[in-house]
């Protein structure tokens, strides 16, 4: 590391970024931290020595003695009782147990004000980085993500995010529902649905664009009227159900229903049972994320299946190398792929 022109091996402090920047070291607490009481000009300065030093705050942990080899991630999600990310969750802790790191797991339940909460405590905790499944609502604010950037704290995000520049391990979901809706094109389907998923999922959107484009490359005319806003959770997936399907409506079989994922599919096949239709025979269904209770169902369910384990390793890779590197590392963008599983609740 160079300082004032002098290669250093030893690890870098907050004054070594106050000297070098030429500010106090209050002024660099003061960046830190997010204050406003920082001129901006000072305050990109101060940033830009934080970067090129590869400096890192400490964490603060108060009234807890732990040794000094300890070291610690933290995977962010969007919703405990997704089986999705418990996927994901394994591929992560595989890498950082190889790496000698532990790993804790807490979720902001698809609150933008949870996850800025916890972001917030990251770096006050002795927490090395995070792995974050982001709220990535029109709406959401993501100065907190930035803020993560300011600071040099290391992160890998499993969805991107407009307008921050970071690592990034996501799925490809639009090559991913185009193929998957030319399947069941080919098979003969004209009447597509969509049940899409929760407005703070970039996911969902990738994933409409993706049943889109399906429609622009086939003969197949789409109406916006295919794509019925549902959400994320089993009892989403049957309320919907229930209302698409009232008093007689939508019951000019046979249709196909694509779910934003397989717990969105599941409370479908409920409802679906409840009002005597038939699936495959008069409707087909194809969920998204491969859970295992998907293969294991009463009726085994069609469904995309993305690399989670793979997914959750590869995030862990990249951030645990970012935590360990003494220089700033490029960033690295990850896009995978998913398959289709086909099973007895299509035809």
């Amino acid at each position: 590391m160079v300082i004032n022109g002098f290669i250093s091996m030893k690890k870098i402090t907050i004054a070594d970024v106050a000297r070098e920047a030429g500010v106090s070291i209050g002024t660099v607490s003061a960046v830190i931290n997010g204050k406003r009481t920082v001129k901006a000009t000072t305050r990109d300065k101060v940033i830009k020595v934080i970067k090129r030093l590869n400096f890192r705050p400490e964490g603060k942990a108060q009234n807890l003695k732990v040794r000094d080899d300890s070291r610690s991630i933290c995977l962010i999600i969007k919703q405990f009782e997704n089986p999705f990310y418990m996927d994901i969750a394994a591929g992560v802790k595989e890498y950082a147990d190889q790496k000698g790191y532990m790993l804790f797991i807490t979720s902001s339940e698809g609150n933008t004000e949870h996850e800025v909460r916890i972001t917030q405590l990251l770096s006050s905790k002795d927490i090395s980085g995070a792995i974050i499944a982001p709220v990535v609502t029109s709406s959401s604010e993501i100065d907190h993500l930035f803020r993560l950037k300011m600071i040099n704290f290391p992160f890998v995000l499993l969805e991107a995010v407009q307008g921050i520049q970071a690592n990034v391990v996501s799925i490809d979901n639009i090559k991913t529902m185009k193929d998957a809706v030319k399947h069941v094109m080919d098979k003969g389907h004209s009447r597509i649905y969509h049940f899409s998923g929760p407005q703070h999922s970039s996911h969902t959107f990738e994933r409409i664009d993706g049943f889109r484009r399906a429609f622009s490359e086939s003969h197949l005319v789409f109406t916006e009227e295919q794509i019925v806003q549902t959400g994320g959770r089993f009892r989403e997936g049957y309320q919907k159900g229930m209302e698409f399907f009232a008093d007689g409506a939508n019951r000019d079989f046979p249709l196909a229903i694509f779910c934003f994922n397989d717990q969105v599919a599941l409370g479908l096949l409920s409802a679906l049972r409840e009002l005597n239709i038939k699936v495959p025979e008069q409707v087909s269904i194809i969920g998204n994320d491969n859970i295992q209770v998907a293969e294991h169902n009463a009726l085994p369910l069609t469904t995309i299946s993305p690399p989670k384990f793979e997914m959750g390793r590869k995030a862990a890779e990249i951030l645990i190398n970012n935590i360990e590197a003494t220089q700033p590392m490029a960033l690295t963008n990850i896009i995978m792929n998913a398959e289709l599983i086909v099973r007895k609740s299509s035809v």
